[in-house]
């Protein structure tokens, strides 16, 4: 590289960065391309230079959302802030509610949390601020912390040159925002840690990943940068606050897309759908599931769009084209449950693999990864009535319940990677809660050892062989992941059993090892209740109470399922919604937090925080809950167009513009690991436009026309990168949606059963609505929000019977009585399609 300036590098990489397309939303799509191992035993590298500081160093990736290799599963020790014994240091992080800050109370570094104490300090001193950004149960966050911050060196430089401010991501998405999209735009790449250097007045001057404590392989460690750093902001100022200021610039003007047109041109919905579809089945790996190339995670929205995708072909009689999707999702589904990304034994799925083959996993657990595979696996049982699938979706759900649930019924979450090996260890290792020694095996589960070995691939040597990715450095030697390679119907045959028989061996077997690993060491698990998360597994048990209900009567199930009446499901929903209501939401303002630890964090709701709860408030109302659900979403939705709508140029902003010390206001669409806010917004507009009348559902409309207007040509380019936001484009652009009205007392058995019956097809442009005329407070709701529902409830109640009728374009069918007769209505083909 010429030794350009630092000013002039940043400047040019921010300028050709824009020129690649109309936005850095399109920039910021493509998947990083992975990249060639190094022998530093790190998970990836790439090369970035500093020439103004004479610098240059590697930008770890280890936590790339698409892309990253993790070859070293490096140990740590057991968290200093949960050990017994009294702490040498201890700083301000003790007094946070963070598990994260906590975390961190007693490092040597004098840590600041992100606030005006820590930038007046900045500016006393006039030095840098160093900001150090992860989540509590992040691998390499715990890797560096050993390696540095817990190094009373590595602290002196800290401590002495600048001021050190420690974020915990899921607390303040905000704030990582701002710094990882500039890492992202700056250098190609981004992940967790997030390691940035910024000026006083929170300009960024530079940043990567994590960083390793010294030099090593021709590159230098942590504590080589932090003086260049130094050495950089006492000579060359100026050069360095000019160039954070025109990355802000630069980014806030690319972030903050505009739309003159309030409408997206009519054909394009349909072309971002199948482009999506097309470039996703050209990903699509025919061997192992799923789409893309190892590291692989479980992207739920890429099977909710060819999902979506199937049944449009379906609707318009190209059977054939929608079986080919549908066979995509069946076996991509399947892969990831048989696989070692899957916890066989306690239920539940990891963050990701590392390999292509869904065996060795990163171990932690995230609770946003299991509300949206518990949701697509419960639309593939609705297609298939094939209890694979709703079995997979009761395995998450008995995991939450069992490990993730606290006693007010809010949802914690997530679960670390790392845990000890045996009680008292001083270290802590990726993965050892979950793995198993061959003689483990053995000594556990007796007689049944050696059929539970062979359909697990159990072996004395370890089985982490199935691909050159899966354990590099022999991290796992003698350590086995469950994974099964053959169904369980084949694994019988061969015995000449009985695959009932064999179905339960297994299931004795897996609660014997859950007893044993019981008493092993637990992972840390992050009980911070986060509202958006919540939402999408509020989602998730709301739909399952009525879905679930379609398994033939009888279904047996086998350990790690317990198996309930799917109303307990409703239960559970109705309790972590109350959760957030009663903690997080301020009645007279009817504003949300956006967390709660010990009480509400002090961060107030973001954008996915409204849109995540909203979508999950409207299918407890149309999965049976109260019709007090659905007034929540809309005043909620009310909120959330005050506080992030751009009414001038269409779309939300993430954050409310209200915090002087969030540089950036983005409006997201990248539909990742969770779905935009962006997305969910324009699909719940879509959905409260059909529940409610009048010039409120005409709002709606126009807000979700006027938002995809504004990513019109992330649409039209970049589809793949925004899948639910193509469903959704064809949502909103549909004439309208098919709606189910039932009308009748509730509640009652014969209610609940039509409700289960209006729930039994996949179908993701219905609308349910239930009402009854007999309560007061609904016929009051309906008639001053859609008084046309009101009449018809009032011209079709029945005293004795519940009344189904199905609409669509103004037009209703005649109405039915039995559950029976409204599946066979709902079967029939829509005249729009």
């Amino acid at each position: 590289m010429p030794c350009l300036s630092y000013s002039l590098l940043l400047q040019n990489s921010m300028k050709r960065t824009l020129l690649l397309s109309p936005s850095l939303h399109r920039f910021l799509s493509h998947k990083t391309k992975l990249l060639p191992s190094t022998s530093t035993g790190y998970p990836c590298a790439v090369c970035t230079r500093f020439p103004s500081l004479s610098l240059s160093f590697s930008t770890i990736f280890p936590r790339h959302l698409h892309s990253l290799k993790v070859l070293a599963m490096a140990e740590r020790p057991s968290s200093p802030a949960t050990s017994s014994h009294s702490h040498k240091f201890t700083n301000r992080l003790a007094a946070e509610h963070s598990p994260y800050l906590l975390q961190h109370a007693h490092n040597p570094v004098d840590w600041y949390p992100w606030g005006e104490e820590a930038f007046a300090e900045a500016r006393k001193r006039d030095v840098p601020i160093f900001l150090s950004i992860g989540y509590s149960t992040c691998h390499w966050c715990h890797v560096m912390e050993v390696e540095s911050f817990e190094d009373e060196g590595v602290a002196k430089l800290l401590n002495d040159l600048f001021v050190s401010i420690k974020v915990d991501r899921e607390e303040r998405p905000d704030v990582d925002k701002v710094y990882m999209t500039y890492v992202q735009a700056l250098y190609g790449g981004g992940g967790w840690p997030l390691s940035v250097f910024l000026s006083p007045d929170l300009k960024p001057l530079m940043g990567g990943t994590y960083f390793p404590p010294d030099d090593k392989y021709g590159r230098p460690g942590f504590r080589t940068i932090l003086r260049k750093v130094k050495d950089a902001w006492d000579s060359k100022r100026d050069m360095l606050v000019k160039s954070g200021a025109f990355a802000i610039e630069q980014l806030s003007e690319a972030l903050s897309a505009t739309a003159s047109p309030t409408k997206l041109p009519d054909e394009l919905p349909q072309n971002a759908l199948f482009l999506c579809a097309e470039q996703l089945s050209g990903s699509y790996d025919s061997e192992y599931g799923g789409f893309g190339s190892a590291p692989k995670f479980p992207r739920p929205v890429e099977i909710q769009l060819m999902l979506y995708w199937s049944k449009k072909l379906e609707d318009t009689g190209k059977l054939q084209e929608a079986n080919e999707a549908l066979k995509k999702v069946f076996f991509s589904l399947q892969c990831m449950a048989r696989g070692g990304i899957h916890d066989h034994v306690g239920g539940g799925f990891h963050r990701y693999s590392v390999d292509e083959c869904w065996h060795v996993p990163h171990f932690e657990k995230m609770l946003y990864d299991q509300g949206q595979l518990a949701n697509v696996n419960l639309d593939v049982f609705s297609i298939t009535k094939d209890v694979f699938y709703s079995c997979v979706s009761r395995d998450i759900f008995d995991y939450l319940r069992r490990d993730m649930i606290g006693q007010e019924g809010e949802i914690f979450s997530a679960e670390d990677a790392d845990s000890a090996e045996y009680e008292g260890a001083s270290r802590k290792k990726e993965g050892a809660f979950y793995v198993w020694t061959s003689k483990e095996v053995d000594d556990i589960l007796g007689e049944h050892a050696t059929l539970f070995k062979n359909h697990f691939y159990i072996k004395p040597v370890g089985n982490c062989d199935l691909s050159r990715m899966s354990d590099p450095h022999h991290e796992f030697k003698v350590k086995n992941v469950l994974i099964e390679r053959h169904s369980p119907a084949e694994m019988a045959s061969k015995l000449g059993m009985p695959v009932e028989q064999y179905l339960d061996i297994l299931g004795e077997c897996r609660l014997k090892l859950f007893e044993v690993r019981s008493s092993r060491p637990r992972p840390h698990l992050d009980d911070k209740v986060i509202v958006s998360w919540n939402g999408l597994v509020i989602s998730s048990f709301a739909r399952a109470s009525k879905i679930l209900k379609g398994e033939n009567e009888g279904t047996k199930f086998n350990f790690p399922v317990v198996g309930c009446d799917p109303q307990e499901y409703m239960e559970v929903a109705e309790k972590a919604a109350s959760f957030i209501r009663k903690q997080l939401y301020n009645e007279q303002t009817r504003r949300l937090q956006h967390s709660f630890r010990n009480g509400p964090s002090k961060a107030p709701g973001f954008l996915d925080d409204y849109a995540f709860l909203i979508s999950s408030l409207l299918d407890l109302y149309e999965f049976g809950g109260g019709i007090k659900w659905l007034l929540w979403a809309m005043e909620l939705q009310d909120t959330q167009d005050e506080l992030f709508l751009d009414r001038e140029g269409g779309g939300y902003f993430n954050t409310a513009g209200e915090d002087p010390s969030i540089l950036l206001r983005v409006k997201e669409d990248h539909d990742g690991a969770e779905p935009s806010g962006n997305s969910v917004s324009a699909i719940t507009l879509a959905r409260l436009a059909s529940l409610i009348g009048g010039s409120k559902s005409d709002r709606y409309r126009q807000n979700a026309e006027h938002l995809l207007a504004v990513f019109e040509t992330r649409l039209k380019d970049t589809a793949m990168a925004v899948p639910l936001m193509c469903c959704a484009a064809d949502m909103v652009t549909l004439p309208l949606k098919k709606q189910v009205v039932l009308v009748g007392h509730k509640p009652s058995v014969e209610f609940e059963n039509m409700l289960v019956a209006a729930h039994a097809s996949y179908d993701p442009n219905k609308t349910v609505i239930h009402i009854d005329p007999s309560n007061k407070e609904e016929m009051d709701f309906w008639e001053g929000n859609n008084s046309n529902i009101a009449v018809m409830a009032k011209n079709n109640f029945v005293a004795d019977k519940v009344v189904a009728l199905v609409c669509q374009n103004f037009t209703c069918k005649a109405p039915v009585t039995d559950p029976e007769s409204l599946k066979v209505l709902l079967s029939v083909k829509s005249s729009s399609a």
